[in-house]
């Protein structure tokens, strides 16, 4: 079912990317999006909360005068923070459920996906006391279901019910309380959120600004088309017959209503501790961490920069020698082999059999690569040689190949240093095809962008600028795009045919171990 969803996820993506691109595809920045909504809410809040009458009296009347009086500005404020509310949410939901169908729950990434659980909570509670603080009807309802659903536990010594039974039960001191929370629920959220980007590297934490304005724009279009308004003042001894209600935020008061106060406890509580679980219900297969070779680090950090998990970090050499060193958590390792990738030491260019690399992984090597790459190399014929470096989670290239194409797929495009690329024109290639995956499906977060940052000269380790850039092209394709792959292929072979051909020999085979 899992699988299922996931590919059902991957064509809506993809069909968003035909409309919006992929920097713009809201379904690729849904994290980025939730982040977006916090922040305004948290400008709209601000205003809202310095506009309002923190009293019993007159919270009802200050709320209201708002949309009647300044609905320019005040009143759009009103239903920018009721929309946004509402699309956080959405985006969160969403989030989740993609996280889930992609299998990004387990191992390396236990910490983000448990880290994230109570941020459900949070929000929810978030949104349901803002509610309250409007104190209309609405507000009556949502309150006494709250009150209804803990007095089911039976903890308390009198019914928290009792607190909203009559007009003298609703006092200052405990509105002020419901203030206290709408202020301290959120900014408890934000630390959550914080805490749960800790072990990402490089988190996009904001969307890129055309997704940016598109949102805000169409949060201003709804605010204007159904402005948020209040439902008749609270009654204590009377409830309306029917109100308008916001299923996105307080869909759980109908629920329990339907069912019952210890199903809804029930449906919370299991659910919270299987998404809790997950990681070591379902902990998928086990991963070799990449490994340190104290001989060949010298502490430069580059592993460290481009970590999409913050798996390695700097320490002190144990080993007696000055200096410092890269160290690997196992624990969060992906063993993408970005950071092999990344070491200067990774360079097919190093003499001698036994390519040795400051950091590396142990079951696909830096000198396997190499090794791989000169056997292709020695089989290549034709006018036009062509080596294609490809993702395995990506198209297959392995198709592509023929008497004139070698392929080397790996485990990432990140993990292919980029004086691979030389050393492959050097050795008899005409020309080199990157074929990454499509941006905002890699499996390891920044393969793609990382991997193109690096050829263009962005990036350090970078490609030499005397390498000839007609003779290497970079795209990205996805799982099935080997048709798109192919028509890369022979549009650079083509491009290839315009240029004067480079005579170079093939590499000398070298003996290894294995």
């Amino acid at each position: 079912m899992r699988e299922a969803l996931d590919r059902a996820f991957v064509r809506l993506e993809r069909g968003f990317d035909r409309g919006f691109g992929a920097r713009a595809n809201p379904l690729r920045h849904l994290g980025a999006l939730g982040f977006l909504f916090f922040w305004i809410l948290a400008a709209s809040g601000i205003y809202l909360f310095i506009r309002f009458d923190t009293s019993v009296a007159g919270a009802y009347e200050s709320i209201g005068r708002l949309s009647r009086e300044e609905w320019w500005f005040g009143g759009l404020l009103r239903s920018l923070h009721r929309y946004a509310a509402d699309g956080f949410v959405v985006v969160s939901l969403l989030h989740l459920l993609r996280e889930f169908a992609a299998g990004r729950f387990r191992r390396f990434r236990t910490f983000s996906w448990i880290s994230g659980v109570p941020l459900l909570w949070l929000l929810y509670a978030s949104g349901i006391v803002g509610y309250w603080l409007v104190w209309d009807a609405r507000a009556q309802v949502s309150a006494l279901a709250v009150a209804e659903w803990f007095d089911a536990l039976g903890f308390g010594t009198e019914p928290m019910v009792r607190n909203f039974a009559g007009a003298g039960n609703v006092v200052d001191r405990l509105f002020s309380l419901f203030v206290f929370l709408h202020i301290g629920l959120p900014l408890a959220l934000l630390a959550g959120m914080w805490v749960h980007v800790q072990r990402v590297g490089m988190p996009k934490s904001l969307p890129a600004r055309p997704l940016a304005a598109g949102t805000l724009v169409m949060l201003l279009a709804g605010a204007l088309w159904r402005p948020a308004l209040s439902e008749v003042p609270w009654t204590p001894l009377h409830l309306p017959g029917s109100l308008e209600m916001d299923w996105f935020v307080l869909f759980a008061h109908p629920l329990m209503y339907a069912t019952s106060p210890a199903f809804l406890w029930v449906l919370a509580l299991g659910g919270t501790a299987v998404l809790v679980a997950l990681p070591w219900l379902a902990p998928g297969p086990a991963l070799i961490a990449a490994r340190v070779d104290p001989r060949n680090c010298n502490g430069c950090g580059r592993c460290v920069d481009d970590c999409p998990f913050q798996a390695v970090l700097i320490v002190a050499r144990n080993d007696g020698a000055p200096g410092r060193l890269a160290e690997v958590m196992p624990e969060r390792c992906a063993a993408c082999g970005i950071c092999a990738g990344a070491c200067p030491s990774s360079t097919p260019f190093r003499g001698g059999s036994d390519l040795a690399t400051g950091i590396d992984l142990p079951d696909a090597s830096i000198q396997a690569s190499r090794a791989r790459l000169e056997t292709e190399l020695a089989r290549l014929a034709g006018e036009e040689p062509i080596v294609i470096f490809g993702c395995d989670a990506g198209a297959r290239v392995r198709e592509l190949a023929d008497p004139a194409t070698a392929t080397i797929s790996l485990r990432c495009i990140a993990l292919l240093p980029p004086s691979f690329v030389e050393y492959a024109l050097r050795s008899g290639a005409q020309g080199v095809l990157i074929a990454g995956c499509r941006e905002g499906e890699c499996l390891y977060r920044l393969g793609p962008e990382l991997g193109a940052q690096r050829i263009a000269g962005e990036r350090e380790p970078h490609l030499r600028a005397s390498v000839t850039r007609e003779r290497v092209r970079w795209g990205g394709f996805g799982a099935g795009d080997e048709e798109q792959a192919r028509a890369a292929l022979e549009t650079l072979r083509r491009d290839l045919g315009r240029l004067a051909p480079v005579h170079r020999a093939p590499p000398k085979r070298r003996l290894r171990d294995g």
